[in-house]
């Protein structure tokens, strides 16, 4: 890694919270582009960030994986049959993207608005807008509308989940409902 990255992922992991990340993110001009109300939650800087370009209302969660290059070129070089260069590609993610936990976006990728990403995903290739995705590869399961549906509350007011009611904390009395929805769930199964 190199000292300008070094202190670039020093400085983000010094940011306390996803939303402070992402303002130290454009702050520093460390993506080629990025909007507003970006939330950032990995800890490290990608290689060749100014190939990034972040639109607005994003979430990217924690181990989350931006490539922008492919590095096999250093076993074709050791091959001894001439030299390969360094394979770059850009990454561009539009409004309103959610990237779940621990997924793998690859060069040449462009993610469209309105899209939410499953945890331990692998994106291959550009995702339509307004779908939700999931696997390795990636692959549509829905659209962003009917996600929005089934989480928006219900005519009488309530959720159909359980649910904190203040980020990154939890009562006891949504501990035992988390409880209580889950072994409910199993129970009519």
């Amino acid at each position: 890694m190199n000292r300008k990255r070094l202190r670039q992922t020093i400085g983000l992991c010094l940011r306390r919270g996803t939303a402070a990340r992402g303002k130290y993110l454009k702050k520093q001009h460390i993506f080629a582009e990025i909007g507003e109300n970006v939330q950032f939650q990995p800890r490290l800087i990608p290689l060749y960030p100014e190939l990034i370009k972040l639109h607005n209302n994003i979430l990217i969660a924690a181990g989350v994986r931006l490539v922008t290059h492919d590095a096999s070129f250093s076993v074709l070089n050791r091959l001894g049959r001439g030299r390969f260069p360094e394979k770059v590609g850009c990454i561009e993610i539009m409004d309103n993207v959610f990237i779940g936990y621990n997924t793998t976006v690859l060069p040449n990728v462009r993610i469209g608005e309105n899209v939410i990403i499953g945890a331990c995903s692998t994106v291959t290739k550009d995702l339509p807008p307004g779908g939700v995705y999931v696997g390795s590869p990636a692959k549509k399961i829905g659209t962003f509308d009917d996600f929005v549906s089934r989480l928006s509350k219900k005519p009488d007011g309530r959720y159909d989940y359980p649910y904190v009611s203040r980020n990154q904390s939890i009562t006891q009395s949504e501990i035992d409902s988390a409880w209580r929805f889950f072994t409910q769930t199993r129970e009519n199964r």
